[in-house]
């Protein structure tokens, strides 16, 4: 447990320019630092440092906070590691308010011993890369999967060779009992008989790095044919397969920039997939994905893409990873899943049908909700009312792992559909409660009280005239804040623009945010308590309950038609600059067609 004086003198100690400039090519603008993001792609710098706040914020994407959370964001670490590795920069001891001496001096020597492993497993990879260059028959192997020097020297790519020992050459004491608890070498026997051997012997290592760069642990894979194809190091204090991920380190940037994790589940699917252009994925280590492996790399990125086999096994993993991921499945996350053909793997489907092939499965990848019902009704005939029961038992588990939001709502209402039941009823059934007719469970139903309470005239005086898309839309902002992390720069600058006081509200929630983060509704009203803005606050807010059943879609929906109108303003412009400009008339077709996608986006039906 850290203290929170601790957090806040450590905070005032350091400067979160340096720690930023040592990941993001920083310049000065005006009091603030500007520099490209790095946890999205952008061209044009949109992410601001401010040495009078000691806090970051990015206009384009909404990251914020002060330099522990930077380094948790950008490393993927915990909050106690990120305080740890930035009290040890500043020359400060961390405090353990809640252990005592002795407690504090085991987790020390703990500490110092993880310390110690890691590095003799950084030895011995360096060893295997050694071995590696002199290994034509393991470089031919490479080769021959598509490898290049490159992608190799990239994952720390190494070669154990055949031989019973040859690490001894690399380390000066080849019975230091750390290569035992390493999992490097195996011992049998005790004592003066006991025999010592390499555990990887003729095969390509790979090594395995936790998200600050230190090797953990090996994967090894057999050249040729062998049993098992592939090895892995066995548990250690500083590796346990539940919790870490290959790969990870070295996607950490690419997760950003691609905006999605694509988890698989061999190493060399990893390698060849980072070789053909996708470098955003990891896979797990041996073992089923398991909540661990989900929560660390929701702190890279929102979505997660499941690769899988299309075979019984590859079915069953999805199931496990699917199990794993549905705690963490809230309104604003995305997860998929993927399935190739039984006779493929993601390494040998890239290499036999290429990059675009591969893309396009990725985009045909099935949301959650589909597998969810896939996963329920495997099996079973779903056109009897035996078999539709049977799917809508099992998928009562799944459907009750989910977090509270709208997307569990939706999901339940398509399962009543499939198991020919209302959504109402399906609910009452699964909480022991009789059916009651005609009443419906959905975040639909408070959705359309908050629209006929928009449209219903109050007790005394004339009916309200409907709020209009802006004012709908920084209405939804102020109540539910956590949103504006969503936004892209454009809606930044189409909400500053807006007439006062909207524009005026959005400025204020936005600096108010790059210093505080998200709040709920009643803590933004405080805030503003006193501003001349605040009574246009509170009539924006005061006809509607935080609790109103919308999600981030539907501000999506309205920042669309808002964007809609001004691109036909802009095309109005263009129109009439075209006569003397012939650039005018290139730009008015690239916006027409822009708000003719948009229109037609936003007309377009809902998929099954």
């Amino acid at each position: 447990m850290i203290p929170t004086g601790f957090k806040q003198d450590l905070l005032a100690r350091l400067d979160i320019v340096e720690i930023v400039g040592r990941y993001v090519a920083l310049k000065k603008a005006g009091i603030h630092f500007k520099g490209l993001c790095p946890f999205h792609a952008e061209k044009t710098p949109s992410f601001i440092v401010s040495p009078s706040r000691q806090t970051y914020h990015c206009f384009g994407c909404g990251a914020h906070g002060n330099a522990i959370d930077f380094l948790m964001e950008h490393s993927g670490l915990g909050f106690v590691d990120a305080v740890r590795e930035l009290a040890q920069q500043a020359g400060l001891p961390v405090p353990e308010d809640d252990s005592t001496p002795e407690q504090r001096a085991q987790a020390q020597q703990q500490r110092q011993r993880q310390h110690t492993l890691t590095e003799v497993l950084e030895r011995a990879a360096t060893h295997y890369r050694k071995q590696l260059k002199t290994s034509p028959r393991a470089i031919d192997y490479l080769k021959r999967r598509g490898l290049t020097g490159e992608i190799a020297a990239r994952f720390g790519l190494g070669y154990a060779p055949d031989s019973w020992r040859p690490l001894a050459s690399a380390f000066p004491r080849y019975d230091d009992p750390l290569l035992e608890e390493c999992g490097l070498v195996i011992v049998q026997g005790e004592g003066e008989d006991a025999r010592r051997y390499d555990r990887f012997r003729d095969r390509i290592m790979f090594p395995i790095r936790n998200v600050r760069g230190e090797v953990i642990g090996f994967g090894a894979r057999v050249i040729d044919q062998g049993e098992p194809k592939y090895l892995n190091s066995p548990e250690t204090p500083v590796f346990v397969k539940g919790r870490e991920l290959y790969g990870l380190y070295e996607a950490r940037q690419a997760l950003r920039q691609h905006g999605y994790a694509l988890v698989v589940e061999g190493y060399m699917d990893v390698v060849a997939l980072a070789q053909w252009g996708f470098p955003n994925a990891v896979a797990t280590l041996g073992t089923a994905c398991t909540a661990d492996h989900v929560h660390k790399l929701l702190r890279f990125t929102d979505t997660l893409i499941f690769s899988f086999d299309g075979d019984a096994a590859g079915r069953r993993a999805a199931t496990r990873a699917l199990e794993a991921a549905l705690p963490h499945a809230t309104d604003t996350r995305t997860i998929k899943f993927l399935f190739l053909p039984p006779e493929h793997d993601p390494d040998s489907y890239i290499r036999e049908h290429g990059r675009e092939a591969f893309a396009l499965c990725v985009t045909q990848a099935v949301p959650l909700s589909r597998q969810i019902l896939d996963t329920a009704r495997d099996g079973l005939d779903i056109n009897s009312a035996e078999g539709r029961a049977h799917m809508l038992a099992a998928a009562k588990p799944l459907w009750n792992a989910l977090p509270e939001g709208v997307l569990k709502q939706q999901i339940l209402a398509e399962l009543a559909q499939a198991g020919g039941l209302n959504p109402a009823d399906l609910l009452a059934l699964w909480q022991g409660r009789p059916p009651s007719a005609g009443r419906s469970s959905d975040g639909l139903a408070r959705r359309s009280d908050w629209r006929r309470r928009e449209q219903t005239p109050g007790p005394i005086g004339p009916r309200r005239a409907p709020p209009g898309p802006a004012e709908q839309a920084v209405r939804l902002l102020w109540l539910h804040s956590a949103w504006w992390d969503q936004l892209t720069g454009e809606d930044h600058e189409l909400l500053h623009a807006l007439p006062a006081p909207l524009g005026a509200l959005c400025a204020w929630l936005e600096r108010y945010m790059a210093e505080h983060g998200p709040q709920p509704w009643s803590v933004l009203d405080q805030a503003l308590s006193g501003h001349p803005l605040h009574e246009a606050a509170r009539r924006l807010t005061g006809a509607i309950h935080p609790d109103d059943g919308l999600d981030f879609s539907d501000l999506r929906a309205l920042l669309d038609r808002l964007i809609v109108e001004r691109l036909k303003a802009e095309e109005s412009r263009l129109i009439e600059q075209a006569a003397r400009d012939p650039t005018a008339l290139q730009r008015y077709r690239e916006v027409h067609e822009r708000r003719r996608r948009l229109e037609a986006a936003r007309t377009a039906p809902a998929g099954p």
